[in-house]
């Protein structure tokens, strides 16, 4: 049994392990000590992502890289970059036609780096250079991964950019048979790539050679289709999509898994059967197609709307209830280590959970016979609760610098931009010039924010021996 002596010092209580508590003195490296010693991840993270926008913005204002003379809106360049890097899809002027080929292909880069992540793309390149990846490096790759363990992270991150490339691919040439009834082989092979990439990395981006872009092709199941799948499997993360590829049976997935495939499809199918009954009498939206295109839409709209943004209607004449519903999946986004933004389904399925149990009242939090650790119930609520209030923050300074637009539809855009997702009710192109600043700042925040939240709350040092003595608090 294990037993500890208390000692009351006024209101403090110190606890003394026994002699037989103490650990013994080992020659391994603490992981935390060392992460500590070394670097601080959620700096070079924040380092990493920006490099990449400030690269991105000055490519894209180059006068090659849109139509027109003269080097382009630096704030615009901005913030395409931005979006692009944190796979977002908020825009501010349609890509097809404002952006030259060449432009389309930064961003197309822009996507599939921000998507994959500049650190696993860095240990592959360094993998295939021969060259080993270090310590540090081997951590904060870790943490972006949402891995839990160490070894191996090297031949890890080829494994995924090799099956994050291979889906693609084949997102790409099923795309590309489709576009060949539509466009010339070279156009066709464009539009192939370009929105296997979008698709896959949940960015939204589109350069469809139609003035209604999607909304011209939502009675097109192929298309809808294909894209529909890429966001899905991006959304789920590679650990998910190994255990759907080498295991036979659900019993068998780790608890990780479950979750996030159960959450995954309890949110398309709820998220489909709410758009459905809220916009099939609205004839601005579904309200005019066939019974077949109305489901075919709203189940597309399930899986898109929560994590991707590619969208087959205009969301500034939806109901207000469907902007109410659609904002929290938004929030919710995908799977931890996947190119969705959110708070993550496993952050919002044990924040459930916890609420049941407390309900009746009991001490644990369990799912799929497993229990989850106290730990992990309080950063899901530390995360839910800041990232609420940056978006509540960003709601109120939208408001204030833009008070022309309707308050409904600076908070829709606010948490698309938070969620990374894209979505939007056309407010995003009547901001103001500091508004688009805010956007920009939402949607880095979105893209960094629970990862460095997730890691600034794992304890880097031993829990303290003292404790104050407990006082009741009335709540409720």
């Amino acid at each position: 049994m294990n037993t500890r002596f208390n000692k009351r010092v006024g209101n403090i209580f110190v606890n003394k392990p026994r002699r037989s508590e103490i650990s013994p003195v080992t020659f391994n490296v603490d992981e935390r000590s060392m992460n500590a010693r070394t670097f601080s991840s959620p700096l070079i993270l924040v380092g990493v992502f920006l490099v990449l926008i400030l690269i991105g913005s000055a490519v894209l204002s180059a006068p090659f890289a849109h139509h027109g003379d003269g080097w382009g809106d630096p704030v615009l360049s901005v913030f395409t970059a931005t979006s692009a890097v944190t796979v977002t899809g908020l825009v501010v002027v349609d890509t097809g036609t404002h952006w030259t080929s060449t432009g389309q292909a930064i961003i197309l880069v822009l996507m599939f780096v921000g998507g994959l992540g500049f650190m696993t793309l860095a240990a592959f390149l360094l993998a295939v250079l021969g060259q080993r990846v270090s310590m540090a490096q081997r951590l904060l790759i870790r943490e972006t991964l949402g891995s839990q363990n160490m070894g191996g992270i090297q031949r890890l991150s080829v494994t995924i950019v090799v099956v994050a490339i291979a889906i693609q691919i084949l997102g790409f040439f099923a795309l590309f048979a489709r576009f060949l009834f539509l466009e010339s082989p070279g156009e066709a092979a464009w539009q192939a790539i370009f929105h296997a990439v979008s698709g896959f990395n949940n960015a939204g981006f589109i350069i469809l050679n139609h003035a209604d872009g999607l909304h011209a092709f939502r009675e097109d199941y192929v298309i809808l289709s294909v894209i529909g799948w890429l966001i899905i499997l991006g959304s789920l993360s590679f650990w998910v999509v190994a255990d759907l590829a080498t295991k036979n049976s659900f019993r068998t997935f780790s608890l990780v898994s479950k979750i996030v495939l159960l959450m995954t499809v309890s949110l398309i199918i709820i998220g489909a059967l709410f758009f459905f009954f809220a916009e099939s009498n609205n004839s601005e939206t579904i309200g005019d197609l066939p019974i077949n295109s109305q489901i075919g839409v709203s189940i597309f709209e399930g899986i898109s709307g929560r994590t991707a943004g590619f969208s087959t209607i205009d969301y500034g004449y939806t109901r207000p209830a469907t902007d109410v519903f659609m904002s929290l999946l938004m929030f919710i986004g995908g799977a931890t280590g996947s190119v969705a933004g959110g708070i993550k389904v496993t952050t919002f399925f044990i924040i459930i959970l916890s609420v049941v149990a407390l309900i009746r009242e009991r001490a644990h939090v369990t799912a799929f016979g497993r229990e989850i650790a106290p730990s992990t119930v309080r950063r899901s609520y530390a995360v839910t609760l800041i990232c609420l209030a940056f978006v509540f923050l960003c709601t109120l300074f939208l408001a204030l610098t833009n008070s022309h637009i309707l308050v409904r539809d600076l908070a829709f855009e606010s948490f698309s931009a938070f969620g990374t997702v894209g979505l939007s009710t056309g407010a995003t192109s009547e901001l103001n010039g500091l508004g688009r600043v805010i956007v920009i700042i939402t949607m880095f925040v979105g893209r960094v924010g629970p990862i460095i939240v997730g890691l600034r709350m794992v304890p880097n040092r031993e829990a303290s021996p003292y404790r104050y003595a407990t006082e009741p608090v009335t709540i409720g």
